[in-house]
């Protein structure tokens, strides 16, 4: 898998957030994303993702070097972020059968085992909108990285979790991030630690 950024850009009304970004990115690889707060991360891994769309330039998605599909890049990535929702009236066993729907879980994970994973195995029949903060980011970034797919986004995805929960996060990358194409947006070095390339946002600014 590769992404390709060219000459990439994000207006919001009058106000350039990004311009002229322009990257190749790897299966195989992990990337961080770095700036200050409010410099553009969020707005950079949304693109990416195909949350929000360029104002300017384009990215492109290639499978080994076919073009895919805007409409089927979904199927390519998974995407965790702390202001990404849940389904609250889900159960976590009816929000991951929900993702396996589209996207399956990698081989040899069930979704029984996805739980105890999460650590949430004793809580499977408790509606997430009941969870704790922590306990809705762990079941995020798990969805997120069991997910069979070769594209991995996390954005501050320690945000909400303790000292455990960062162990736990760090485990999940060194377990299950092998060989994928990771891009981790963040300002915390326990976050992206493991990434073998970072790139600072602010070299994008005007």
């Amino acid at each position: 898998m590769k992404i390709t950024i060219d000459d990439a850009g994000k207006r919001f009304n009058f106000e350039w957030i990004l311009q002229h970004v322009n990257l190749i990115l790897q299966s195989g690889k992990s990337y961080a994303i770095l700036g200050p707060n409010g410099s553009g991360k969020s707005t950079l891994i949304q693109m990416i993702a195909g949350v929000i769309t360029p104002s300017s330039g384009s990215i492109t998605y290639f499978d080994s070097e076919i073009k895919i599909d805007d409409e089927n890049i979904f199927r390519h990535l998974s995407f965790a972020a702390p202001y990404m929702e849940l389904i609250e009236e889900f159960t976590a066993t009816e929000m991951i059968s929900f993702q396996k729907k589209f996207k399956p879980l990698l081989s040899g994970i069930s979704l029984k085992q996805v739980l105890e994973i999460t650590r949430l195995e004793k809580d499977d029949s408790k509606r997430i909108r009941n969870f704790s903060s922590g306990m809705k980011q762990r079941l995020k970034i798990s969805l997120a990285l069991l997910a069979d797919v070769p594209v991995i986004l996390l954005d501050e995805p320690t945000t909400n979790l303790d000292q455990q929960g960062l162990e736990w996060y760090l485990e999940l990358i060194e377990k299950y991030g092998d060989k994928r194409l990771i891009i981790v947006s963040s300002n915390l070095e326990r976050e992206y630690g493991f990434c073998d390339e970072q790139f600072d946002v602010m070299k994008f600014k005007v």
